[in-house]
Parts: C-alpha cells; sequence; structure tokens
C-alpha cells in the first residue's frame, strides 16, 4: 500500500504512526516530526507522522482541543514540506474530510466514531486511504461492517487498528486475540499501545493512563502478528497539552523500537523484514 509517497508492505516488516497526541506549538511540533523522520531512516521503518487538529472528545469543556481544522491543517502540510513524512489526523464530522484530504494522506477515524456512517463514507469518498480505529465498545468481528462502509465508498486502503476494550469502568482491556480476528478482514492491523493503557475519564476531569504498560502491550502486540504500531510521544509527556500519561517520550520511543523489530523478525516469515 501507499500512504503519501510512502510505500508500505507489512508483509515485509512493521510500520509506524506516531507524533504528540495534538497540535501544540508549531516549533516543537516539527521537532517531533523531524526526530521521528531519523529514527524511520535509521531503522528502516516506515513512519507516518500523526498528530491531532482538533481534540474533539475531550472529557472537559476547559481541555485544550488544539488549533482547529484551517491552523492544524496549514502545520501538518509544513511538517510534510520540511520532513517529507505522509501525515495523518483524525475527522469528527463528514464536512471536515474534503478539505483535511487536501493535505492529509492517510485519514483517521477516532474509536468512539467508528460506527457514524455518514462520516465513514465522507472519509472514504476522498479516495484517500483510511485508518479506522475499532470503537472501545467493539467485537473485532464487528469492524466488518465498518470496513464494508469503507470499501462502499470508494476506499481502496483500509487500516483497523487495536486500541483496547472498555472493562468496567475507567478502565481498558486488550484482547490479544483481536489482532488475527481483525486481519480476517483483509485489512493491515494498527496496534494503538498508548490509549490501550488509558484509563478513560480517570482523573475526573481528564483521562488517566498507565505509561509504563506500553513497552508490555506492545510486545505482546508484535507476537500477535500486528502489521504496524501507533504510538503518541513527546519530549516531555507530563507536560503534554493532551494525553500525557497515554504516551512515551521520545527516548523511551527510540530505545523500544527496536526491541520491537527485533521481535517481528522473529516471527514466522520475519526474515523478510
Amino acid at each position: 500500500m501507499k500512504i503519501g509517497n510512502t510505500e508500505i508492505d507489512p508483509r515485509a516488516g512493521l510500520f509506524l504512526l506516531a507524533g504528540p497526541c495534538v497540535l501544540e506549538e508549531a516549533s516543537l511540533v516539527l521537532a517531533i516530526a523531524e526526530r521521528l523522520g531519523r529514527m524511520g531512516e535509521r531503522l528502516g521503518l516506515p513512519v507516518v507522522f500523526k498528530a491531532s487538529f482538533d481534540k474533539a472528545n475531550r472529557s472537559s469543556l476547559r481541555s485544550f482541543r488544539g488549533p482547529g481544522l484551517e491552523e492544524g491543517l496549514r502545520l501538518l502540510e509544513e511538517v510534510k514540506e520540511r520532513t517529507g513524512l505522509p501525515v495523518t489526523s483524525d475527522i469528527h464530522e463528514p464536512a471536515q474530510a474534503e478539505p483535511a484530504a487536501r493535505v492529509l494522506d492517510l485519514i483517521q477515524i477516532p474509536a468512539f466514531l467508528c460506527r457514524q456512517t455518514d462520516l465513514i463514507l465522507a472519509a472514504a469518498r476522498t479516495g484517500k486511504p483510511l485508518n479506522i480505529k475499532k470503537g472501545q465498545f467493539l467485537a473485532p468481528w464487528d469492524m466488518k461492517n465498518v470496513v464494508e462502509k469503507a470499501r462502499a465508498g470508494g476506499a481502496e486502503t483500509v487500516l483497523l487498528t487495536e486500541r483496547g476494550a472498555s472493562f468496567g469502568y475507567n478502565n481498558l482491556v486488550v484482547d490479544f486475540r483481536s489482532i488475527p480476528l481483525l486481519k480476517e478482514t483483509g485489512c493491515p492491523v494498527v496496534f494503538d499501545a498508548g490509549h490501550s493503557v488509558q484509563k478513560p475519564g480517570g482523573l475526573g476531569h481528564a483521562s488517566g493512563g498507565d505509561r509504563a504498560m506500553i513497552p508490555v502491550l506492545a510486545r505482546a502486540a508484535v507476537a500477535a502478528g500486528c502489521d504496524g504500531l501507533f504510538f503518541e510521544t513527546h519530549p516531555d509527556p507530563d507536560r503534554a497539552l493532551s494525553d500525557g500519561p497515554n504516551m512515551l517520550s521520545l527516548d523511551d520511543l527510540e530505545a523500544l523500537l527496536p526491541v520491537l523489530l527485533r521481535l517481528r523478525k522473529a516471527l514466522p516469515g520475519g526474515e523478510r523484514a
């Protein structure tokens, strides 16, 4: 499959979706993107830069949402021009699909909205590849209906992302059987290690999380056969404006990636990676 100018063959090894949760100051965003680009070059790892222009589902009205559609897309376009990385962000309304597609190389559908038919069809009609995150409330086999919607709208490339399932109040759990089950749709499967350790609404005014478990779940997902990995990352996650408890520092991500690549190589067929 092709995302922007980047050729990605899931059979040949892992690929990475990564970046800060939300677009912050331009100089910080560009610095993160440039470092991710260097990591990808050094490791031979295809990288797609991810950051949200609007976090429309924050726990509190007071939470930082991002720069919005127009300014956010301008900044993502600058990331593309400066680094050469393809870029992705999430849309929340059908009307955002067309303007977003002018900049984004991969359009993301948030987990909470993965059953919104009009949103999926609008995104699919742009002709851009889609990354649809599995809802916390869905079984993996329910995603076949979501894929059918995207295909009916004209989407040729569809990725599915596992990000945990609701487990009581303010908690998520990952059933790693979901990775091979999602792959039965014929779509590449991405594992979102950060959001899978999230504690939704766990801080009352915001979501919490258990950052220490991110590497554990990421290793398990690679062993279960995921094709790509999704990490939110920041130079100083505790000072990030959104989802800090679920983010890895850039230093920790750089240390983890070689481990995950070695695991991938150890799997059957991994000698091609």
